[in-house]
């Protein structure tokens, strides 16, 4: 049986260190969004009741975003996408202890995090 799949409520643009400050600057600064201090010292503003996260990573040569995904049964889900052709992507990024989730790329190659449908 297919899970049922909703958009999840963060996005995170993972930004090259030379362009971070600039990035940081545009959503602050010149957009004027608002930043939500609970995640502090993380950089993340509202995004129209979406969390947006700007992410300094070291190697990047240029920006990349991603996109979180819930369902409302992960182990179903992991094995729908598995059977999809859906490419697991795990090794990316470690997500916290404890955390419900995995990352997949779609047909192209953008990062997905798939987690537990929250309500």
């Amino acid at each position: 049986m297919k899970p049922k799949f909703t958009a999840g409520r963060n996005i995170a643009i993972k930004i090259p260190p030379h362009e971070y400050a600039a990035t940081v600057h545009f959503y602050a600064d010149i957009l004027g969004l608002a930043r939500i201090s609970e995640f502090a010292p993380d950089i993340v503003f509202d995004f129209n009741g979406k969390n947006l996260w700007l992410d300094k990573v070291d190697g990047l040569s240029q920006a990349e975003t991603w996109l979180e995904v819930c369902a409302d049964d992960l182990s179903a889900a992991a094995g729908y996408l598995d059977a999809q052709g859906v490419v697991r992507r795990d090794e990316i990024e470690k997500l916290p202890e404890g955390f419900e989730g995995f990352w997949i790329t779609n047909a192209a190659g953008i990062i997905h995090l798939v987690s537990r449908q929250r309500d």
